[in-house]
């Protein structure tokens, strides 16, 4: 093959008790993106459309990522990248991941595979830190692997793929202002206090539990963040309001997308996603504030071929 066309989904992280280990892949939303080989042995971005992005390939992260590729696999290469950038970089669901994780995906293929999807992912990471200035993982991974992806173990990098429960719907509000995910980490704190940090992994491990026994009203329980939530949740307009509005909606869980400003809520559902999607579209409608409303299933497979 000389050239792929790969749908990148967006994807969301930290699922409230699991910060930079934890995240879901989105089915509905996305970026799609075109790689081919070129005879220059470089990597070039030739094309970007949707959102004002660098096209030096050492500022873009799909760039700095097939690089990272490129580099390890030591083969003299290139490649031209056309990105249609669907997911607005800042939004909190994963628009840089979306990037990275499209690009190497793509690449290997075109190499024929090479490289695993664990190996993919530390690829990714190096978009990640381009863009955040934290090699984190928790977008990268579910975007390559599908489906919820924790992340074990960072040094040296293990990422487990999780089962997902058949009837979860993720409802995601994208308020449309930017916060930089940079910004975002440098507000959180260094240090918690033990109390929290029991109470955070109990949840981890419930709602991980609660995904391999198809447990909904677990799994809602254990959508507490009371460590990340309580600072970022104030950089988001209507939070509390909204998170209000989602449980009177009978939703399992609400809390921030990554570093926000989106925000999820799990349904059980069609129904429940449905009616969740419609009360948020009228509360936000009368805010003054322009936003994007998804309802989307989980997506098992990650980054695909077109």
């Amino acid at each position: 093959m000389e050239e792929l066309r790969v749908f990148a989904p967006a994807t969301v992280a930290n699922l409230s008790c699991g910060f930079d280990v934890l995240g879901c892949c989105l089915d509905s939303v996305g970026d799609e993106m075109i790689v081919r080989k070129n005879d220059l042995n470089k990597t070039r971005i030739t094309k970007i459309t949707g959102q004002d992005l660098p096209l030096d390939a050492d500022q873009n992260v799909a760039g700095v990522a097939v690089n990272a590729l490129l580099k390890d696999l030591e083969v003299q290469q290139g490649f031209d990248i056309e990105i249609n950038k669907r997911i607005k970089p800042g939004s909190g669901i994963g628009s840089s991941a979306a990037s990275s994780a499209g690009a190497v995906f793509a690449v290997n293929k075109l190499l024929g595979d090479p490289f695993d999807k664990t190996q993919l992912v530390s690829f990714a990471m190096k978009g990640e830190l381009l863009a955040s200035g934290n090699a984190h993982a928790d977008n990268v991974a579910p975007a390559l692997m599908g489906g919820f992806s924790l992340v074990r173990s960072y040094c040296p990098l293990e990422v487990l793929a999780l089962p997902v429960p058949e009837d979860l719907r993720v409802v995601i509000l994208h308020p449309l202002i930017e916060i930089k995910t940079r910004d975002s980490r440098s507000i959180i704190k260094q240090t918690v206090s033990l109390k929290s940090a029991i109470n955070q992994w109990g949840n981890l491990a419930a709602f991980i539990s609660a995904l391999y026994t198809n447990d909904y009203d677990l799994l809602g329980r254990s959508l507490v963040d009371e460590i990340v939530e309580p600072v970022r949740s104030i950089l988001i307009p209507y939070f509390r309001e909204l998170k209000l509005l989602s449980q009177d909606c009978g939703a399992l869980g609400f809390g921030i997308s990554g570093s926000g400003p989106a925000v999820y809520a799990l349904c059980r559902g069609d129904e429940n996603a449905q009616k969740l999607k419609e009360e948020i579209n009228i509360f936000y409608g009368k805010k003054g504030i322009d936003f994007e409303l998804h309802v989307s299933k989980i997506n098992r497979e990650g980054v695909k071929i077109l």
